[in-house]
């Protein structure tokens, strides 16, 4: 079935093989059964990559994630490139990609999961949160901690980037109503009621870094990701986006960019209640392979007649 395929390796100096899914399988009303290529591709991609003399490329065409771990994990794959569904100028664009005339910089928008994530994930329960008593392990890269194909925000390029943080505040105070302060309604175990602050546009300024350490231009998008203080239940996500930033960088240069992270909108949590509280202590930003910790402290006001 597969010996035209085979036979064309075997003599080509490279071989791209597109693979995917499409919207007879997931669309609109319609319900994947599955994480895994549909039909025998899994197998012609083997075959192929196992035949062919020159490096394999994979490209995938999907709306969603695939299970690709026999790809990522087989040595005669040189790269595999995800192109959504890039409409009719899309065969052009992989072919810059692939032949280098465009540098990539995209980063994937969503987690790419196991097969075995479905085992443990019924289709009756919707909850984000896990649940380790009853063996769920929640959804989504803010509370699932289990193993992955490739996590959110993962993307290469043919330049690499080195992050450093130039300038952010190590203590960063949340003002808070002075008549409230005390409430338990307002401070319940050390995470600040939203609605009790004025932080209506306080934002916290950090200034980052970006060096292009590689050969050619490239664009990077720099993803932020908080980490909350512990002791606040499994109500609390373990990380999550707070902020993001494109920019071009050209080889052997670095850029400075400056991100605003809004408190109220992208440091608070959700409890158990439904309330959102903004969470005091430690909170740890995470911007590539570098970490950098900001105390949020509460700062009282007088009470302020209306």
């Amino acid at each position: 079935l597969f010996n035209a395929a085979i036979d064309a390796a075997r003599q080509a100096d490279a071989t791209i093989l597109v693979m995917g899914l499409d919207q007879s399988i997931e669309a609109e009303f319609k319900d994947r059964v599955g994480l895994l290529l549909p039909g025998r591709q899994q197998d012609l991609v083997s075959k192929v990559a196992a035949a062919s003399k020159g490096p394999t490329v994979l490209v995938l065409m999907s709306g969603g994630p695939i299970d690709v771990s026999f790809a990522k994990n087989d040595r005669r794959i040189g790269s595999i490139v995800w192109a959504g569904y890039p409409g009719q100028a899309g065969g052009a664009a992989i072919a810059d990609v692939l032949f280098g005339k465009s540098n990539p910089g995209g980063k994937l928008p969503m987690t790419w999961y196991p097969q075995e994530y479905l085992s443990n994930l019924p289709m009756t329960t919707m909850d984000m949160r896990s649940s380790p008593s009853n063996n769920y392990p929640g959804r989504t890269y803010r509370f699932y901690k289990g193993p992955v194909v490739y996590p959110f925000g993962y993307g290469h390029s043919y330049t690499k980037f080195q992050h450093s943080i130039a300038q952010a505040p190590t203590v960063f105070s949340v003002p808070v109503d002075g008549h409230r302060k005390a409430q338990n309604a307002t401070v319940l175990n050390k995470a600040v009621r939203v609605t009790h602050t004025r932080c209506g546009k306080l934002s916290l300024g950090v200034h980052v870094d970006v060096k292009n350490v590689g050969s050619r231009d490239g664009s990077h998008t720099l993803l932020v990701f908080s980490t909350p203080p512990s002791g606040h239940g499994h109500w609390a996500p373990h990380k999550q986006l707070v902020a993001f930033e494109k920019v071009r960088v050209a080889a052997g240069s670095s850029q400075r960019v400056q991100i605003n992270i809004h408190v109220c909108k992208f440091l608070s949590v959700v409890d158990r209640s439904g309330i959102r509280r903004v969470p005091m202590g430690e909170h740890s930003l995470h911007i590539g392979d570098v970490s950098h910790s900001v105390s949020l402290q509460a700062a009282t006001l007088g009470v302020i007649k209306s």
